[in-house]
């Protein structure tokens, strides 16, 4: 990292000379407290008003949208919660594979949450950009699979990720127990797990409210659980992926823009090709095959997803080597083993 740069008269003064406000500085005065303090309250202020927002728009849908049937049939609660299960699995072995001091519970739960809260600012914009990024990106309606596809990768993979880690960003990664490059990964997963669980939770109401009677309601929640059981791991890995760029730009704060730009188009073209993918695969998977439109769905997501867990536990794998061999406790890698782009 190169040094930080010095005014000239301060690299040439003595140490003993003074040179507060000439070419250096430091809290002295009751105003340069209060201009600190003022600083201090504009940022935390800031970040609260985004805590807020989401909340409102949380509160929104639980009131007036979807959420709300929640409380009416908590069935579909339970549902949501065992639909998470596996993204959950996920996360938690990440959390395992980090070979540092174990990440507090407090930053984890926190880091979740933030997750379930601002999952609300990406379901906004998608509706808000989305539209009319989705009519330029079809000629108007001239192609519509074409709109589609400009819309995962355009807004739906940049925006969903994007505040998976705002999740991030906004509480760990400020915390001093935030102290190695592989946190970030651990953080990443929970902001995409707690992104995860309000997303199924969404598509399990949103899918079974028409549907008369509890009975044929939870059937119907149950086969969408199934699906978003599958999907939610997804959000896990991609938003993985990012954090662990966002860690490697916090210890390396001057390429830190260009660094977490890189994990945030990673894990943005990874999401908006998944998402581009799932239909059409699956309808030729079940063509070709003979098989149901579900078993073809969980072979395209066994295929994608393992392929990138793969690439993010050689990632983690890779950080653990080095870990140990700083400390002394392990033997170099094997030769031949090339890096890829997702190696740090």
């Amino acid at each position: 990292m190169p040094d930080r740069p010095e005014d000239p008269v301060a690299a040439d003064a003595d140490e003993s000379t003074d040179l507060y406000g000439v070419a250096d500085w430091e809290v002295r005065s009751r105003f340069d407290w209060l201009v600190v303090a003022v600083y201090r309250v504009g940022v935390w202020s800031l970040r609260a008003l985004v805590v807020v927002a989401a909340l409102a728009i949380l509160a929104l849908q639980l009131a007036f949208g979807s959420l709300g049937v929640l409380g009416v049939q908590p069935l579909f609660a339970v549902l949501a919660a065992l639909s998470a299960v596996p993204a959950l699995l996920l996360a938690a072995y990440i959390w395992y594979a980090d070979v540092t001091t174990s990440e507090p519970l407090t930053l984890l739960v926190g880091t979740f949450l933030l997750g379930v809260l601002f999952a609300g600012f990406a379901g906004l914009l998608n509706v808000v950009i989305g539209g009319p990024v989705q009519a330029i990106g079809s000629g108007f309606g001239l192609f519509e699979p074409a709109g589609l596809v400009v819309f995962f990768f355009l807004v739906v993979g940049p925006v969903e990720e994007g505040v998976k880690l705002l999740a991030v960003r906004l509480y760990a990664y400020r915390d001093d127990r935030f102290d190695a490059v592989v946190d970030g990964a651990v953080y990443g997963a929970a902001a995409g797990l707690g992104f995860a669980t309000i997303e199924n939770a969404l598509y399990i109401v949103q899918n079974t409210e028409m549907v008369a009677g509890t009975a044929q309601a939870f059937g119907a929640g149950s086969d969408v659980a199934a699906v978003r059981a599958l999907a939610g791991p997804g959000h896990v890995i991609y938003s993985a992926f990012a954090g662990y760029y966002l860690g490697l730009a916090k210890f390396n704060p001057d390429d830190a823009g260009p660094i977490v730009l890189k994990g945030l188009v990673i894990a943005s073209l990874v999401h908006a090709t998944y998402n581009t993918l799932s239909g059409p695969v699956t309808v030729v998977l079940a063509e070709v095959y003979g098989v149901g439109q579900f078993v073809a769905f969980v072979a395209f997501v066994a295929v994608y997803d393992g392929i990138f867990v793969a690439l993010l536990l050689r990632k983690l794998a890779a950080y653990r080597q080095a870990y140990r061999r700083a400390n002394g406790s392990d033997h170099d890698p094997p030769e031949g083993v090339d890096l890829t782009e997702f190696d740090p």
